[in-house]
Formats: structure tokens, C-alpha cells, sequence
């Protein structure tokens, strides 16, 4: 089959369980510090129960890492384990990673990563961070407003009972970002709506 055939098949499954929407976007940060511990800490946590308030509580307390420049900045004299209260010392070294990437690209606030995104070239340079993979590229994305597909867990399970399986990562998010075009959905509010479904499943 091809992707637009898979695409079809999602579609008809998300309008019979979603509904027609509209579909919302989920909510983004503004602050760069919690952007990167989203991305660096959110995998296979749970999300609303752990991992968002820490994330509220890291703004609070860490006013100046809002920029790239001013999270480095906390980061080179405190325990970044201790302020999320996580002991998870790859993820930790995960979110060094992306911080030193960004500020060596010249990234400083949210609008400037959204920018910095739109390059395939960029893309490329998150993935040599150590614990980076494709989802976390595409889902640091979705935390600064891009309306676009990361593929996890839920999205997946979700196509498998709309018969889509046995697909790449890439193969997949293309199918959903078809799907999304075929039920007149922005790409973000779609993704969302069904991760939503599923995760309150779980």
C-alpha cells in the first residue's frame, strides 16, 4: 500500500473515534529552559502527573534560564537533577547537549529555534546529540508552536488499530501529516488529539 492508502485507512479510524474536531494544538513553552528539559525528560514519563509540573515549577524557580544563554548559565553552577527532581543522569546529559548545540547555532529564545528549524541542516545537528532521536527532533518542534507529528507510543498504537503498522518512523509521520490533510486538520491539533485519546486510555 502507499502512504496515501495508509492515510486514508488513519483518517477513517480517527473520524469515527475523534470525531471531526476541531482539534487544538497543545500547549508550548516559552521558556527555553523548559523547552529543553521537555524534550530532554518527557520519554516514557508520565506527562501530566510528572512531568508538566516540574516543568511549571522549573519556570518558577529559574526565571533567568527563560533564553538558551541564561539556561546555560544555571546549569554551569546547579544540580539540573535536583531542580527537576529527576534522577536521570542521561537525561540530564541530554538536555547539556542540546543547550551547548543551541547556544554554539546562535539559538537564544523560542522564536529563534522556531526559525531554526525550518533547516534540514539544523534537524541533522540535534540528532548528534547523544539521546536525541527523530521523535525528540520533531517534538522539540511541537514545544515552540510548529505545527507538526512526533511519533510515540500512542500515535503508533493509535494506526495500528486503524490497521497501519510495520512502518518507519518517517514512514509514519508522513501517513499521519496525509491524514491530517485529508480531514482538513492542522498537523499539531491532529497529532495532539490523538495522543490525548490515547494516553487517557493508558
Amino acid at each position: 500500500m502507499t502512504a496515501t492508502n495508509w492515510a486514508q485507512l488513519l483518517a477513517i479510524h480517527a473520524r469515527a473515534v475523534l470525531g471531526d474536531g476541531p482539534f487544538q494544538p497543545p500547549r508550548s513553552w516559552t521558556h527555553m529552559g523548559a523547552v529543553i528539559c521537555d524534550a530532554s525528560f518527557h520519554a516514557r514519563r508520565k506527562y501530566r502527573s510528572t512531568v508538566r509540573p516540574r516543568l511549571q515549577r522549573l519556570q518558577e524557580a529559574w526565571p533567568d534560564a527563560a533564553t538558551v544563554r541564561g539556561f546555560q548559565a544555571r546549569l554551569a553552577g546547579e544540580d539540573l537533577a535536583a531542580a527537576m527532581n529527576f534522577n536521570a543522569p542521561r537525561r540530564v546529559s541530554t538536555a547539556h547537549g542540546i543547550t551547548d548545540l543551541l547556544v554554539a547555532n546562535g539559538v537564544d529564545t523560542r522564536p529563534d529555534l522556531h526559525a531554526w528549524l525550518d533547516h534540514r541542516a539544523s534537524r541533522a545537528a540535534l540528532r548528534t546529540v547523544k539521546g536525541v532521536g527523530p521523535k525528540t527532533v520533531d517534538y522539540i518542534g511541537i514545544v515552540v508552536g510548529r505545527s507538526q507529528v512526533a511519533i510515540d507510543v500512542h500515535l503508533r498504537a493509535f494506526a495500528a488499530e486503524a490497521g497501519v503498522s510495520a512502518l518507519s518512523y518517517e514512514q509514519l509521520r508522513t501517513v499521519y501529516e496525509e491524514a491530517a490533510a485529508l480531514l482538513a486538520h492542522e498537523p499539531g491539533g491532529f497529532e495532539h488529539a490523538v495522543w490525548q485519546f490515547k494516553s487517557k486510555a493508558v
